[in-house]
């Protein structure tokens, strides 16, 4: 069973969904101070409340991961909070869709390619330069844990720019392995469809929201949607000493997604 018990932990995209999910769980397994960083500081508010009735003590950073100075900054602030720092999840993450209308290869602009971009790759970088530092400084088993997606691994005909950065997050995984090793660890997980606040919306804007769920579920071996508890699992587990022999690894959340080219009838 994994444990995070006395883990100094940053998590960002952690104001709802699954970000929120792996806070809550953080604090659950024992970690010592959780620092929720999301734009959302309100909901935000809302996790960091969660986070402390699970035993953690919980300090909120509203911070725009499309900015680097605001990333340096949110990284001092979390060190000084903890004491220190052990486990860096970088679970933030953006789609097409959220800013242009028609995504696709033809349809999404340059802005929105360079946003997507921003947020889901090199504020991970940019998070991994800045704790690398303190990561290498800790006695507590440092790790840091990306949220990748099962949109990596395929193409994506309405999120061009979303599967082209999760792509390239594996790729940084791997790389960040190799340069951090082997003091840090750095692995990835890739949820599929999973009930988050944006997939809920998304369902129930159907006209037949049956037909689309089973549309959505139809590749998976598991007909249902994911809960993020079951993802917050995944990522608490490669972020606990219990994997302390995996690095550079990236990991399926999928419920059987990639493991076949069938669709369910």
């Amino acid at each position: 069973m994994s444990d995070l018990s006395g883990k100094r932990v940053v998590v960002t995209g952690a104001a709802q969904g699954m970000g929120r999910a792996i806070a809550i769980e953080c604090a659950r397994q024992g970690a010592e101070a959780v620092t929720v960083v999301d734009v959302s500081e309100h909901a935000s508010r809302e996790t960091a409340a969660l986070v402390e009735e699970a035993g953690a003590r919980a300090l909120v950073i509203r911070a725009d991961l499309t900015d680097p100075d605001q990333i340096d900054a949110l990284v001092v602030e979390a060190v000084a909070f903890g004491g220190g720092l052990d486990t860096l999840i970088n679970n933030a993450g953006v789609i097409d869709s959220a800013f242009v209308e028609r995504p696709g290869i033809l349809g999404t602009d340059l802005a929105t390619w360079d946003t997507v971009f921003a947020v889901n790759v090199r504020a991970p970088w940019l998070l991994i330069r800045a704790a690398s530092e303190h990561l290498q400084a800790s006695d507590r088993g440092p790790s840091i844990v990306n949220a990748s997606s099962v949109s990596a691994m395929n193409g994506a005909q309405d999120a061009v720019a979303y599967a082209a950065s999760k792509a390239a997050l594996v790729n940084l995984t791997k790389s960040a392995a190799i340069a951090l090793a082997p003091v840090v660890r750095v692995n990835a997980y890739l949820p599929g469809v999973i009930a988050t606040p944006m997939a809920l919306n998304f369902l129930d804007a159907a006209e037949d929201r049956d037909y689309r769920e089973r549309h959505m579920t139809g590749a998976q071996l598991l007909p249902r949607l994911g809960d993020p508890a079951e993802v917050a699992q995944v990522a608490c587990f490669l972020a606990s000493d219990a994997a302390s022999f995996v690095t550079g690894g990236v990991y399926e959340v999928d419920g059987g997604m990639l493991a076949w080219r069938g669709q369910r009838s």
